[in-house]
């Protein structure tokens, strides 16, 4: 027996295990629990998509492929952020990934050294934190709460020190539905070409927005394509989590590096999820549509309920997730998460697992079936009747 007590890398040891999967974990095996937790697609994959991966698979195409994926899905991705002013070159500016969550942990260890600054506006996706931690990275929580949970110009011109190497955030986000304002981004760009850091922007949710809202890359104002890093993929908009498959739009110099980390260790995505994917922005559009259009009925109900049970709420621009303030309750998000799937069966996540600004808040997805949306709405006003009224 290995008795070391070095055994493990304190790094490591020192990161907490992901709080979304600890209340997945609890919805294992109990079929009368709803879960709000996990953020999925509640749709399969669009036909057109699956019927191009089984194609590609009875044809024998089950080989690698370059490290820098297949050239035609390179330029499939390029034409389609023409849309949102992104010019960027199919050959050498875009790097097929093991979804944008293996993207985000290539650019953070191509880009940061020991004792290098980062500043991460939160709440925001688990991994931002854990992966940055992990480069030996001082880690400058921005909380974006007082807010209304998304970053300003004045923020990060602030928390900049000349140890700040990037900043990074989600829009729409994960997990509030925020989207930043273009005249904000357009602030914040100005900030990053001052101090010349780069901005990580994770744009994966950038298809489903509601009411008229039309997404802003960073990355396409004047002079930003130098310091912006783009994250995308296919698990959100299209329906496709389990196929693995995202990419990143940047400079070529710094893909250089990502694509040597990249070759040592995932090689590539795999060939059909990409040839799969390439399908998917030819010819599913009409599917995506069909899904943000669910989205945004479902996220009307679950706003409407929320409002009527007392709990403050902003109504989200984007995304699938909504982000209730417990406080009322007078419940720390955490006893309201773990009390909510003991008592009443309905799984959500608490918001301090997103970081800095999320004490007294929850996240709650909304793609889920919209009946069970509705008895879950149902089963959480009880319990927050329950305590409200004492």
């Amino acid at each position: 027996m290995n008795n070391r007590k070095d055994k493990f890398s304190s790094l490591m040891m020192e990161i907490p295990p992901s709080g979304i999967r600890k209340f997945f974990e609890l919805c294992i095996g109990h079929d009368d629990i709803i879960s709000l937790g996990v953020g999925e697609p509640d749709f399969p994959t669009p036909w057109v998509i699956r019927e191009e991966a089984f194609y590609h698979l009875e044809k024998g195409h089950t080989s690698y492929t370059s490290n820098w994926g297949l050239i035609e899905l390179r330029e499939e991705i390029a034409k389609y952020l023409t849309r949102y002013n992104l010019d960027y070159d199919p050959n050498t500016e875009i790097l097929p990934t093991v979804g944008a969550s293996e993207g985000l942990d290539l650019v953070l260890r191509s880009i940061l050294n020991p004792g290098d600054e980062i500043i991460v506006c939160e709440p925001c996706y688990v991994s931002y934190q854990p992966l940055s931690a992990l480069c030996q990275t001082k880690v400058i929580h921005l909380d974006t709460s007082k807010n209304g949970f998304y970053p300003t110009a004045e923020q990060i011109e602030a928390a900049c020190t000349p140890k700040t190497k990037a900043v990074m955030f989600c829009s729409p986000s994960n997990p509030t539905g925020r989207i930043i304002p273009a005249e904000e981004l357009k602030k914040i760009a100005e900030v990053v070409k001052k101090h010349q850091i780069w901005c990580l922007s994770d744009e994966i949710y950038c298809e489903l927005l509601y009411d008229g809202h039309k997404h802003v890359s960073i990355g396409s104002f004047p002079g930003m394509k130098d310091y912006a890093i783009i994250f995308n993929g296919f698990s959100k908009s299209f329906a496709m989590t389990g196929w693995r498959i995202g990419y990143i739009a940047a400079p070529h110099d710094l893909l250089v590096q990502c694509c040597k980390l990249h070759a040592y260790t995932s090689i590539c995505p795999p060939i059909f999820s990409q040839y799969a994917a390439c399908e998917g922005l030819k010819n599913a559009w009409a599917d995506v549509e069909k899904m943000r259009v669910s989205y945004q009925q479902r996220r009307n109900v679950m706003y409407k309920a929320f409002t009527d049970m007392g709990l403050p709420c902003i109504e989200p621009e984007g995304a699938f997730y909504m982000f209730p303030d417990i406080r009322p309750t007078g419940m720390t998000c955490e006893d309201f998460a773990t009390e909510l799937i003991q008592k009443h069966n309905v799984a959500v996540v608490p918001g301090t697992c997103f970081g800095a600004g999320g004490e007294g808040f929850i996240r709650c997805c909304y793609a889920t079936d919209l009946n069970k949306i509705k008895i879950a709405m149902e089963r959480i006003a009880e319990m927050v009747k329950e305590k409200t009224s004492k």
